[in-house]
């Protein structure tokens, strides 16, 4: 650790990971709802939809605050200068979980909005807008001051940005439902593969620089394709969501073509990882971090890339939107592309807070967590994928009714509860532990 301020991204992780564990609960209750029948007086007092928002809003949260303390871990380093002011990244932090534990709590007595994955009522709205209105001026000011800027800072800070102004199209609602529905996939979609992407990109470039000592401008170069074409097809494969709404037809042409080129900057995100691994002056260690951060590439190629192209086509989507296939896409995409990710970043970050030498820390009980947890995702996607066809099929093609064809799912849904307690949450209580009491290498 260079910089002094670069200490308050460990707060962040520390919160990020506890959210992450209580997120995967609240899914493993979700599973079981799936296979056997929760008494009524359960049902009633805490309903499957609350903890639905729960568990998705906990995802958001926990990703949000890892990408936030990795910023604040970066951003001394790029600028060569201190945080501005690390007291105001104090006051966010209280801010951000104060909402997420109202929140929480709001949503067990029905205080809600409603919308999908943006269920957090007005008020709360208004505080995270507070609160982002603030990183963004901690982060860009410094950026401003030290005037040393690099590609890489440019992305983040476009990220960053752009996930900010989007949240504000989510927080009206608008008469017309299709209009509403327009405006809330500008936020949910353009977040995970516009604004997501861009921040990742830029910390991951960073890690890249850090690790592999390879010039900045190779690494940066790379970036620039990566970022143009996330950003072309990202936008435009937006559509793949416009297509049971009331859109326009010509939805269907532009969503299914660019859902179809959308794997292209994810694929070139695999090659030019390689790439840099090939050109490495430096030897791959830590190779935990090394481990997680292949995976986080190869994963979100399957899951955002594969799991998504097979089923956003028009003809395909027809029969399987909402579905458990979108279910398998939705767990293993996030996985990939921003939980290893965000476990990526605290491995590489963490061991360098403490000043442990040249940031190497003990490995082995965190080979565990990684192998668990990463089998267990795949194995709870593919049981997903497979009560997705089989549910498409008895729905959409035989007419069978919701509930009849929810019997035969039932099997496939205790799969996915098995590899989610035995596998996930075993996984993640070792990561978490792990990486909460983190020993240096022995010398």
């Amino acid at each position: 650790m260079e910089y002094r301020s670069q200490r308050i991204a460990y707060s962040y992780f520390v919160i990020a990971l506890l959210l992450f564990g209580l997120q995967v609960v609240t899914g493993l209750w979700l599973s079981l709802s799936y296979f056997i029948t929760i008494p009524q007086a359960i049902v009633d007092a805490f309903p499957f939809s609350t903890a639905r928002a729960m568990h998705t809003n906990l995802l958001v949260l926990w990703l949000l605050l890892g990408f936030m303390g990795a910023t604040f871990f970066m951003i001394p380093e790029e600028t060569k200068r201190e945080l501005l002011w690390p007291k105001l990244a104090v006051v966010q932090l209280i801010l951000l979980v104060g909402t997420g534990v109202a929140a929480l709590v709001g949503f067990l007595f029905g205080w809600t909005q409603g919308k999908p994955l943006l269920e957090i009522p007005r008020p709360l709205d208004v505080v995270i807008v507070i609160a982002a209105l603030m990183f963004l001026f901690n982060v860009g000011l410094t950026m401003f001051k030290a005037k040393r800027w690099t590609v890489t800072q440019g992305s983040l800070l476009a990220g960053l940005t752009f996930l900010s102004v989007l949240y504000l199209f989510g927080i009206p609602f608008y008469k017309n439902l299709t209009v509403d529905w327009y405006y809330w996939w500008c936020v949910i979609h353009l977040w995970v593969e516009g604004a997501w992407e861009l921040v990742v990109a830029a910390l991951t470039a960073f890690m890249l620089i850090k690790l592999t000592g390879v010039e900045r401008k190779v690494v940066e170069k790379w970036l620039y394709v990566e970022l143009g074409l996330f950003l072309f097809t990202g936008i435009a494969g937006t559509g793949h969501h416009y297509y049971w709404l009331g859109a326009p037809r010509y939805w269907l042409w532009v969503g299914g073509i660019f859902s179809a080129l959308e794997p292209v900057p994810i694929l070139l995100m695999v090659f030019d990882t390689y790439r840099h691994m090939k050109e490495s002056k430096l030897p791959f260690v830590p190779k935990l971090t090394w481990t997680y951060l292949v995976a986080n590439v190869v994963l979100h190629f399957v899951g955002a890339g594969l799991f998504g192209f097979a089923h956003t086509l028009p003809m395909v989507n027809y029969y399987t939107h909402g579905s458990q296939v979108t279910v398998a896409h939705g767990h293993l995409s996030f996985f990939g592309a921003y939980v290893l990710f965000n476990l990526t970043f605290f491995y590489f970050a963490i061991p360098r807070l403490k000043g442990f030498p040249d940031g190497q820390y003990k490995e082995k009980r965190g080979y565990w967590g990684f192998w668990l947890t990463s089998l267990g995702v795949l194995g709870m996607s593919l049981a997903f994928a497979v009560a997705g066809v089989l549910q498409t099929y008895l729905e959409r093609v035989q007419g069978q009714p919701y509930m009849i064809a929810q019997k035969p799912i039932r099997f496939w849904m205790l799969i996915v509860f098995a590899h989610g307690i035995l596998m996930v949450l075993t996984g993640a209580v070792i990561i978490i532990s792990h990486l909460l009491t983190l020993k240096p290498a022995k010398a």
